[in-house]
């Protein structure tokens, strides 16, 4: 056998994380996990220290986003590992190949020590694709592993837990052969055959596109195919952009709002023919359960996994890439004239009237005059709440990937983290986060991480002093009010305070002025727009 120099096993996933793409790692350190954070940095991979490993899981998921290599999240036994909770479930949910390293006591000294010892792969096991212990015989295969399995199918989380003693163990420095890539499968044989048929067939087709078609990079070829064969378009809040929200056929997104399902559900239950694309309706409100008969509409489902969900039936489901599937459904087809009656510029302009951006204030007026304000390329993150819902179904997205937000989970807090990640990554973007006043409380900490390490992500506060999406269901329930108003608070102030700029705005002209001071900015900005309670009630 072949004797090589041998490395750390710590260096062993380091070394493959490195080849995957990964150049940033984030988290917050303990004693458990001083050899893993050595072996990143000696491989070229940044760690970021965070104030939270919540946070640290959300900038290493919007280092996916504009890496396309999985993101890194680094937290230590015990209280490190199961702080990152929420955002190893949100990227479970929401589709993102996170690879969460922690650090753990050996085995044998777990037989007779206790403090901070807890099955931590017991916790993860339920939120993850997968967990491994590492150990340092197999340290090259379950890096290789943990990489493969993070981004095959539906991405997501992987988690290995690192024992103490075997971080530090040698192992040989050469890795087995990686794992060869999957061909891309499109439809065929039968199916393709029957698809093919039905698209001929239809007058009134309509494509409701999902985050499986985002992930396979599906934009260009659902872009083709929906304007040769005249197909409007709806995706989720993921996939927007997915098909420029500028084009004539795209209908922008569905997933939370009520206001918008009165016009996009009607017009969905019309068509003749549904290509479901990479849709995953785990964004989806119930509103979206059930709202086709596949014995009756022809719909083809083309996802990345099997339908397990049960929200929708198709009368064709697919396990196959998207955009090669597109491909393949219409090749050498000539198209026909679909909705012939103008019932796709009715819908738009149904949805444009729902959704006006005239206000001379409030949260409209807010999304408005930043989208205006700012360059088309920029980058949007959302947190979630009533904002995010208005935010999701006006901001107009030229790119996939353009609006960043947790729309399976639906967690507060993820907005700032994902902006930081972000500007770290593209910093000759502009990035701008928006997130209720409540959300950014949770994750205000982290404006210092923001200025150590020196980006400059403009964060939009919409200011009510009160869980608005909350407080507006609170209402419809006809219950009293309570724990849903807290205090009013000087957001400009934290921004100043953690040294960044500070800004207040409470009408458009000031909005204005502080977006164009925050672009000029060679620091972070945080902009309170100061809006009244209520002021969601019949815009969402």
């Amino acid at each position: 056998m072949t004797v090589h120099d041998t490395i750390r096993a710590a260096d062993a996933i380091a070394r493959r994380l490195y080849a995957a793409g990964c150049r940033h790692a984030f988290g917050m350190p303990g004693g458990e996990v001083l050899t893993l954070v050595d072996a990143l940095e000696a491989a070229g991979i940044a760690f970021v220290l965070c104030k939270h490993e919540n946070a640290a899981g959300f900038m290493a998921e919007a280092a996916w986003h504009q890496s396309g290599a999985p993101g890194i999240m680094v937290a230590t036994i015990g209280p490190g590992i199961l702080n990152g909770v929420n955002a190893i479930a949100n990227a479970h949910q929401d589709r993102v190949p996170l690879i969460v390293l922690s650090g753990c006591v050996d085995a044998d000294e777990a037989e007779t020590y206790t403090h901070q010892v807890l099955d931590q792969q017991a916790v993860l096991r339920p939120i993850t694709k997968a967990t491994f212990r590492l150990s340092a015989g197999a340290a090259h295969v379950i890096a290789d592993k943990a990489v493969g399995i993070a981004l095959e199918g539906r991405p997501g989380p992987v988690h290995i837990d690192v024992p103490i003693s075997v971080a530090d163990t040698q192992v040989d420095g050469k890795p087995p052969a990686p794992r060869g890539k999957t061909a891309k499968a499109a439809l065929a044989g039968n199916d393709l055959e029957r698809a093919r048929r039905w698209l001929t067939e239809a007058h009134r087709p309509v494509i409701i596109a999902g985050v499986d078609a985002v992930n396979q990079c599906a934009g260009p070829d659902l872009t083709y195919f929906a304007s040769r064969f005249g197909i409007p378009v709806i995706t989720t809040y993921k996939a927007k952009g997915l098909l420029d929200e500028t084009h004539t056929l795209s209908l922008g997104a569905a997933g939370l709002s009520p206001l918008a399902d009165q016009h996009l559900l009607p017009f969905v239950q019309s068509a003749d023919l549904i290509l479901c694309v990479g849709y995953d309706p785990i964004e989806m409100r119930p509103g979206w359960r059930d709202v086709w008969d596949p014995r009756e509409t022809h719909v083809i489902d083309i996802t990345a996994a099997p339908n397990h969900h049960y929200m929708h039936q198709a009368s064709l489901p697919a396990i196959a890439d998207c955009g090669a599937s597109l491909a393949a459904i219409g090749a050498e087809i000539d198209p026909v004239q679909t909705w012939p009656d103008g019932e796709i510029k009715a819908v738009k302009a149904a949805l444009a009237a729902a959704f006006p951006t005239d206000d001379d204030w409030g949260p409209a007026a807010v999304i408005d005059t930043c989208q205006k304000s700012l360059p088309n390329d920029t980058i949007a993150t959302a947190d979630s709440g009533a904002h995010r819902i208005l935010l999701s179904q006006m901001w107009t997205c030229q790119t996939p990937r353009g609006l960043l937000q947790s729309s399976a989970l639906c967690t507060m807090g993820c907005a700032l983290p994902l902006a930081m990640g972000t500007a770290l990554c593209t910093p000759e973007r502009t990035v701008v986060s928006f997130s209720g006043d409540a959300g950014f409380l949770m994750i205000a900490g982290e404006l210092a991480t923001a200025k150590e390490i020196g980006i400059k992500p403009i964060f939009v506060v919409f200011v009510d002093a009160s869980l608005a999406l909350i407080e507006l269901k609170q209402r419809q329930r006809q219950l009293r009010n309570a724990a849903v108003e807290f205090g009013h608070h000087d957001f400009a102030a934290m921004g100043r305070a953690f040294g960044g700029a500070g800004h207040t705005a409470t009408n458009r002209t000031e909005l204005e002025t502080a977006m164009r001071a925050a672009q000029d900015a060679d620091t972070f900005s945080v902009i309170a727009c100061i809006i009244e309670r209520g002021a969601y009630d019949g815009r969402i």
